[in-house]
């Protein structure tokens, strides 16, 4: 009897240990988060740790039970630009951020491009005749052949050249006879004569060794030599012996190939590169091995609109005819270098298509969005022309999830500035803020509805009791 006494006794002072224990507990104030983090700000919202979309104007948890992250206003309440982000070094280290240094260099690029070989159109002669008639005997027969300057083309039968001969051998006699005349005027008017139609056998093309046969012969020459103005290579013959001829016919095409040029097609990304007076160097299929050194002399003012190219021409010397007209080559232009640029790795540029930017390092674990300039881009870097200073230390990874937090952060500080502290009450105060918060809480309470149920004294247990009219 004494013992079972003793066991009820003992069994009631557990129950009531328990119960004084349960009580203690469910009493003790929820520890706050802000005092165990040490923080005193007031967070401008909550963030969904796995949906940086989804925020919350309360403390609240995800589907899985995870804390919503505090956003604080810190890009207000420390004068740092609008968007600037703070992230523990935990986060940036498992984010894979990586920074470099934006530093001065040399930026240089060689263009690689497709050429086609063409005459020099300034070395190119078409020769007509200066007056019609019929071609009586032709030296140059085969187009491909070389010719020398001077050299003769063909010779011409020409009435009007056979009266212009009988007048010049008129004026030479009327000078002999007149020249001696006690009247100064009148040997003055027969040598004015005699100069003017000789000068009139020059303009037809008449070669200077036969003005100098004629006026020593006295004797008309039927047929009168053409001789050719340029050195070169026949490319095109237009008239056969017998043929009557106008100066409407072209005799001979005449090109000097020992100088060609090179049309090269250029895109719109390289053109900012290239320059008139850059050293291009060509190889060619018909001389393996070889590398013609030449310049562009010359870059066309349009765009072809059905390759969106821009043509430029180059310069090559030919002194051995190697390079044919129409000959395909590879070109290489040695582009004009950048010297002394400021310069990113071109990662590191976030590109919107609007504007571009990068995320500048303030201090450890603080990104500043900023905006710039950027000029040409080479071997993975990119020049800066304004936005940024040599030694600024940049972001080259994981800056789209800096940039997606850096969005957030700038709106919301729109939304809400720092140092508003009237701003917690009159959210309270909307109608339409407290529906959101009233959708957010009860999203929290579904996913940590079984923990309310078996905690009677959690302050959200209490606060839905009360809401239901309940004491707790």
């Amino acid at each position: 009897m004494n013992k079972l006494m003793v066991a009820i006794l003992l069994l009631v002072a557990l129950l009531t240990g328990a119960a004084l224990s349960y009580w203690l507990v469910g009493t003790a104030p929820a520890p706050i988060a802000e005092s165990v983090t040490g923080n005193d700000r007031e967070p401008l919202f909550y963030r969904n740790p796995m949906d940086s979309e989804v925020t919350s104007p309360v403390p609240a948890k995800d589907n899985m039970g995870m804390d919503y992250i505090p956003v604080y206003a810190d890009a207000q309440q420390d004068d740092t630009p609008a968007g600037t982000v703070r992230i523990d070094p935990v986060t940036t280290q498992s984010m894979g951020v990586r920074t470099a240094l934006a530093q001065r260099r040399s930026l240089s690029r060689d263009i690689q491009t497709l050429g086609r070989v063409d005459y020099d159109e300034k070395r190119i002669t078409r020769l007509h005749p200066k007056t019609e008639g019929w071609i009586d005997e032709q030296f140059i027969e085969t187009t491909g052949e070389s010719i020398r300057k001077d050299e003769i083309l063909l010779s011409i039968y020409s009435p009007r050249l056979v009266s212009t001969q009988q007048e010049y051998l008129l004026a030479l006699n009327n000078y002999a006879t007149l020249s001696q005349s006690p009247f100064e005027h009148v040997g003055r008017d027969a040598a004015s004569l005699l100069e003017t139609t000789e000068q009139r056998l020059r303009l037809m093309d008449v070669p200077e060794h036969q003005i100098a046969e004629l006026k020593a012969s006295r004797n008309i020459k039927k047929q009168l030599h053409i001789h050719s103005p340029v050195s070169g290579v026949v490319i095109h013959i237009g008239v056969r012996e017998g043929q009557y001829v106008t100066p409407q016919n072209e005799l001979y095409f005449i090109t000097d190939l020992t100088r060609v040029w090179v049309y090269v097609d250029i895109y719109e990304q390289e053109l900012p590169w290239v320059r008139v007076g850059d050293q291009a160097e060509m190889q060619v299929d018909a001389a393996p091995g070889r590398t013609f050194i030449g310049q562009l002399s010359y870059i066309y003012p349009y765009t072809e609109s059905n390759t969106r190219t821009t043509k430029a021409r180059l310069e090559f010397d030919n002194d051995d005819l190697l390079l044919k007209p129409n000959m395909f080559a590879d070109i290489r232009i040695r582009a004009n270098p950048r010297a002394d640029a400021v310069a990113v790795p071109s990662e590191a540029v976030v590109r919107s298509g609007l504007r571009e930017k990068l995320f500048v390092v303030r201090a450890p674990g603080q990104f500043e969005p900023r905006e710039v300039e950027i000029g040409v881009s080479s071997d993975g870097w990119t020049e800066i022309l304004k936005g940024i200073a040599a030694g600024e230390r940049v972001v080259t990874s994981a800056q789209f999830l800096i940039d997606s937090e850096s969005k957030l952060t700038e709106a919301a500080a729109k939304l809400m500035p720092a140092g508003d502290q009237d701003n917690a009450s009159d959210n309270d105060n909307d109608p339409g803020m407290q529906q959101h918060q009233d959708m957010q809480t009860h999203d929290s309470d579904k996913s940590g509805e079984m923990q309310h149920d078996s905690m009677p004294g959690d302050e959200g247990s209490q606060l839905m009791h009360q809401h239901n009219g309940s004491s707790p």
